[in-house]
């Protein structure tokens, strides 16, 4: 399931060449530029309204820039193609954002099933999703409702790799779980990332989430890119005032409870 090794010349992944984005007078993007790699894991990171998640609406899609260009693998995004190149994309939300009447079976293969996948590629690649995600055999014929917060995220994700995307985009993935199963979830993704090799971007508001999971955190404020780079560069040299205090506050809660002890 691993993607093949990128060559010096392929151009990147998902890439926004100047893209701005306004909801009504508030605007969500300024001009952006964002270039994002093959096979690497990008996480975006910053305040609620930052524009976090509107990067990955323009990605795939969901949403027109109002300037710019948004390229996937070097194509660029328009109505002309959108619909095939959001095939080459796997998507997750918190939740999963399963559909309530269906099985976790139906949900993970109801695009295969769309697109006619032969019965017996279905069963095979549901199997051995199943296994990269832990999730147990008797799961896959419980609706939803049946499942645990965990599971539905598993499933989730099944579904975003069924048709073996390129390109994998999550959106707060893990932000409605408990401590106990968001921590055993963060490792289980950050080993299902370097398993099938694909290019992520993942949006989180968590900063050791980031730190786990990155190789690049890209930090974000009123829809520009204050900093980005691998953790330790935003920890130990940060770009401006606001990454420092983005940090601290990241952190404070820990040493607070450290002080208290």
């Amino acid at each position: 399931m691993a993607a093949p090794a990128p060559t010096s010349d392929s151009p990147p992944a998902l890439e926004f060449v100047d893209v701005s984005k306004s909801h009504g007078a508030v605007r969500a993007l300024a001009p952006l530029r964002l270039r994002v790699p093959r096979g690497e894991t990008v996480v975006l990171i910053g305040p609620s309204g930052c524009g976090k998640t509107t990067v990955l609406r323009l990605a795939l899609g969901l949403d027109p820039p109002d300037t710019g260009q948004v390229r996937v693998a070097g194509a660029a995004l328009d109505a002309r193609n959108v619909r095939a190149l959001r095939q080459r994309m796997g998507y997750v939300v918190q939740e999963g954002g399963l559909f309530p009447h269906l099985t976790a079976t139906e949900n993970v293969t109801l695009m295969a099933r769309h697109l006619r996948w032969p019965a017996d590629r279905i069963a095979e690649r549901l199997a051995a999703l199943a296994a990269l995600a832990r999730l147990p055999a008797d799961a896959l014929g419980r609706y939803p409702s049946q499942l645990s917060g965990g599971q539905r995220q598993r499933v989730g994700l099944m579904r975003a790799l069924m048709l073996d995307p390129e390109l994998l985009l999550l959106d707060e993935p893990l932000g409605a779980l408990d401590p106990l199963v968001r921590a055993e979830l963060q490792d289980d993704l950050g080993r299902v990332f370097k398993q099938v090799g694909k290019t992520v971007v993942l949006v989180t508001h968590d900063l050791a989430e980031a730190a786990l999971l990155a190789d690049t955190v890209v930090l974000m404020r009123e829809g520009r890119v204050v900093q980005a780079g691998p953790i330790a560069e935003l920890v130990h040299a940060p770009a401006d005032p606001f990454v420092t205090a983005f940090v601290a506050a990241q952190r404070r809660p820990l040493l607070d409870g450290e002080g208290a002890r």
